[in-house]
């Protein structure tokens, strides 16, 4: 019943979204320049500067660019990251032209982007660290382990220090596409309230994995929420654009800016839980999907098509529940446990309790 009353509050007429630090009332004095890795941002003042902690040989791996646009009034700090999967590049994008869009002398607050944190992975093309571990499954870091988890460590630091909320952004992962979604945790009413207001096509609830930085910050007290579309290796406009007005409408409703944001993502579109349909034992061969991302189905719609190209034989996959499908791998060769399509279920509205996967 926790998730029924989640969300029928969020179903209420939008309130601005309360989060820790954000000004209530007459503005506080004293809010003046930000100081953040050793540079001054004043009031009114946007700035790009090198994201360089440490000039060690392993530090050196966090070279990334920080946008920083501080307010010329006082607000909350929104935080933005993009590449912590290298190979995730929509998201680059997403926080560039969010920043190149915002005007400082109209804005209240600050919004700080790291839009390349695994700066190595967006030049070479490749998901994980130099390493060749996961940079989102090591938060919230350890300065005396490898260096994926001395990288998250020295970038996990300045996040929770300065953001009051967090939107990190990814796409699919190994050639498959990832609807426009948003995934939150549905306990926790400030970080829902994000997710609805970003405006995404679903929501999906979930903590997420241990070592993801949406969870380490959710765990140190700061509303933090995922924005996933599309595929890896690519800028595709429509789903840059779709998460260029998600920022927009968070900020918005942050009160850090003005304008009319887009509207929320409904309520029957909030899915408790999804899950990935996988190739069966001994059916690999070339995929071929039937139905498309965003399709409502019914258990028993046929979904995917797999066909052996050593003899010819034909397998058909289809769907053991209903749901709408989130995401899906393009088509390719295929093995024996691959995941193929993403089928979200449960709405939230008529979960009993909550089982993120």
């Amino acid at each position: 019943m926790r998730v029924i009353a989640l969300l029928a509050m969020a179903c209420t007429l939008l309130l601005p979204i309360q989060v820790s630090g954000q000004a209530a009332g007459p503005p506080p004095a004293g809010w003046g320049p930000l100081r953040l890795l050793d540079r001054e941002i004043a009031p009114g003042q946007k700035r790009k500067f090198r994201y360089q902690h440490t000039q060690t040989f392993e530090g050196s791996f966090l070279d990334t660019v920080v946008f920083v646009a501080r307010g010329a009034h006082p607000g909350p700090t929104l935080c933005l990251t993009a590449l912590i999967h290298g190979d995730e590049r929509n998201g680059f994008e997403i926080a560039r032209e969010s920043f190149a869009r915002l005007d400082p002398a109209r804005m209240s607050g600050t919004l700080i982007a790291v839009p390349a944190a695994n700066a190595h992975g967006f030049r070479t093309g490749s998901r994980y660290m130099p390493d060749r571990r996961d940079l989102n499954r090591a938060f919230p870091g350890n300065p005396g382990s490898d260096n994926t988890a001395l990288i998250a460590g020295i970038l996990f630091s300045a996040l929770s220090e300065h953001c009051n909320a967090l939107i990190d952004l990814h796409t699919g992962s190994f050639e498959r596409a990832n609807l426009p979604q948003v995934r939150v945790d549905l306990a926790n009413p400030q970080a829902l309230e994000l997710a609805r207001r970003f405006g995404a096509t679903v929501v999906l609830g979930g903590a997420g994995p241990k070592g993801s930085l949406r969870r380490e910050m959710m765990d140190a007290g700061i509303p933090s929420i995922i924005y996933e579309a599309g595929l890896p290796l690519r800028f595709e406009p429509a789903e840059i654009e779709h998460g260029v007005q998600g920022v927009r409408n968070v900020m918005i409703g942050l009160g850090m800016t003005g304008g009319q944001a887009t509207a929320p993502t409904p309520a029957e579109r909030t899915f408790a839980r999804a899950r990935w349909l996988r190739v069966p034992l001994g059916n690999g061969g070339v995929f071929y999907p039937v139905r498309k991302l965003g399709d409502t189905i019914r258990k028993g719609d046929l979904i995917a098509r797999i066909f052996d190209p050593f003899t010819d034989e034909r397998f058909d996959l289809p769907s053991p529940m209903d749901g709408q499908i989130i995401g899906m791998a393009v088509p390719q060769i295929v093995f024996s446990g691959y995941a193929l399509v993403h089928v979200a279920s449960a709405p939230a509205s008529e979960a009993k309790a909550l089982r993120p996967e």
